[in-house]
């Protein structure tokens, strides 16, 4: 029996949610919280299966909360706002439901909880250009503007995502995978171990007759370029990073 916790800062909300799922004998409902600090404290248990998680929340934002979420349970989110955001949950979460939930929507929702836990690797949902990313690295979880990630290197079944603010997340998720995934506009791979977001490219230089470095921000080593991906790059430099006179042929 999946076990549930509910974080919503309208009582009545709450309630609404606590009937709704009274029908579904399935869900046991643990522990409700209304504010940013008391969700933190419910959700260090560790004996939970799934969150309905608000995104306006006393004190902070649902967005506050993902990290807190202990690995492994998933998140639903439950919101009134239907703009951007939920299109970051829709390719991120287990599901979205908009307040006022619909039943129908609902009893999809806990469907849905019976399935196995995906990999990433078996999330094939496309992500734009103005997306939130859900980075989880098993012990931890946080949410990144899709413009923040400078560059993802491939390692082995993982990668390291490479972030604006000179963090790194290792997630479990193949190069091949995010590269099927990310916008063309603003990713590209440009080596066999990484991917680079283009406008995060801060300058290049030669490395010997044949070869070419990339500096990227947040990214400490220079990132070389397969000279067979070089001439897509250097016809995408010039405009996206002002590089115009730069390119030279290799």
């Amino acid at each position: 029996m999946p076990r549930a916790l509910i974080i919503d800062d309208e009582a009545s909300a709450r309630t609404d949610l606590r009937g709704m799922l009274a029908a579904h004998a399935e869900i046991e409902i643990i522990g409700e919280a209304a504010t940013v600090k008391t969700a933190r404290a419910l959700l260090a248990r560790d004996d939970y299966e799934v969150v309905f998680l608000d995104i306006q929340i006393v004190g902070g934002t649902g967005f506050d909360l993902v990290a807190n979420v202990r690995p492994g349970a998933r998140i639903i989110f439950v919101t009134a706002h239907n703009d951007y955001a939920l299109r970051a949950f829709e390719v991120n979460a287990l599901d979205y439901l908009l307040k006022p939930v619909q039943t129908a929507r609902l009893a999809s929702a806990v469907a849905r909880l019976a399935q196995p836990l995906p990999s990433d690797d078996e999330t094939r949902s496309q992500f734009r250009d103005d997306d939130l990313v859900h980075l989880n690295s098993g012990t931890q979880a946080r949410f990144a503007r899709l413009a923040d990630l400078c560059a993802i290197e491939s390692q082995e079944n993982y990668t390291l995502v490479h972030l604006a603010d000179d963090s790194r997340v290792l997630v479990r998720r193949s190069l091949k995978s995010w590269e099927e995934n990310l916008p063309a506009s603003l990713f590209l791979r440009v080596h066999r171990t990484m991917i680079v977001n283009l406008k995060r490219i801060t300058g290049f230089h030669r490395d010997g007759p044949k070869s070419v470095l990339l500096n990227v921000t947040a990214v400490t080593e220079p990132v070389p370029v397969s000279r067979q991906l070089w001439s897509e790059l250097k016809d995408r430099l010039p405009p996206i990073n002002g590089l115009a006179g730069r390119v030279q042929d290799i």
